[in-house]
């Protein structure tokens, strides 16, 4: 297995066999390390014949669930969580993320907020000390279409490029399962106040949400290329 590939999946695998001992509710992420996290699950829920609702984030997560005849939910079914497990597009030293490089950052910040176990699986290259050192397309904004140049205005004025999020297989814009549009903020700022920013663009009208993850995160598994993983919390950030 390709190292990246191995690294993924050992922070996946670890990251489930440590949290799913029995009954619970989970809420499924986004992303490539979040594949083999659902395959884990679905071996557990088997063997040991366990009954977990699981909410997805997104269409991904949603077929990945269905793919592994896993037991499918929503918030307004199950809306408290024993525990999210989700990827990052890059985690600094206090366990601040960059989240939304596939999209799906709004959904993903709902379903996180309904549990106090956000747990993070990723490889070692999402490891920063400060953020935008190893993630340098930026942070992604979701926005209502028709704001989206007076809040790219906005985010420039504050240090950086913000640039439309543009489709690779379509003409025009990427739209995200809400309809909206992407900004993506290269941001120039160092020894920055995350949550102040955070509050700040969340306040310009027309942003749904941003890819920030401030004080969300309670654990962060870090896959290592020679299949060993790495574990982080708040305690020991």
């Amino acid at each position: 297995m390709d190292p990246a590939e191995l690294s993924k999946k050992a922070a996946a695998c670890k990251a489930i066999d440590d949290h799913i001992k029995g009954n619970c509710a989970v809420g499924i992420g986004s992303g490539s390390t979040i594949v083999y996290a659902v395959e884990q699950l679905a071996k557990k829920v088997q063997k040991d014949n366990l009954k977990i609702p699981c909410v997805p984030t997104s269409i991904q997560a949603k077929q990945l669930i269905r793919h592994h005849k896993l037991y499918l939910s929503d918030l307004e079914e199950t809306p408290e969580l024993d525990f999210v497990f989700d990827g990052a597009d890059e985690v600094d030293a206090n366990l601040t993320l960059i989240k939304g490089g596939g999209g799906c950052l709004t959904q993903e910040k709902i379903v996180a907020s309904c549990t106090k176990n956000l747990i993070i699986l990723a490889d070692h290259r999402k490891d920063s000390n400060s953020l935008g050192t190893n993630w340098t397309k930026g942070i992604p904004i979701e926005v209502i279409p028709m704001a989206y140049v007076p809040i790219k205005n906005r985010l420039e004025g504050m240090g950086g490029v913000a640039e439309l999020r543009m489709a690779k297989s379509k003409a025009g814009p990427v739209v995200t399962d809400n309809g909206n549009f992407i900004l993506d903020w290269k941001f120039t700022l160092t020894n920055a106040d995350w949550k102040a920013i955070d509050q700040k663009i969340t306040c310009f009208p027309g942003v749904v949400d941003t890819g920030l993850f401030v004080d969300m995160a309670s654990k962060v598994y870090f896959g290592q290329p020679d299949g060993t993983v790495i574990v982080k919390d708040k305690k020991n950030s």
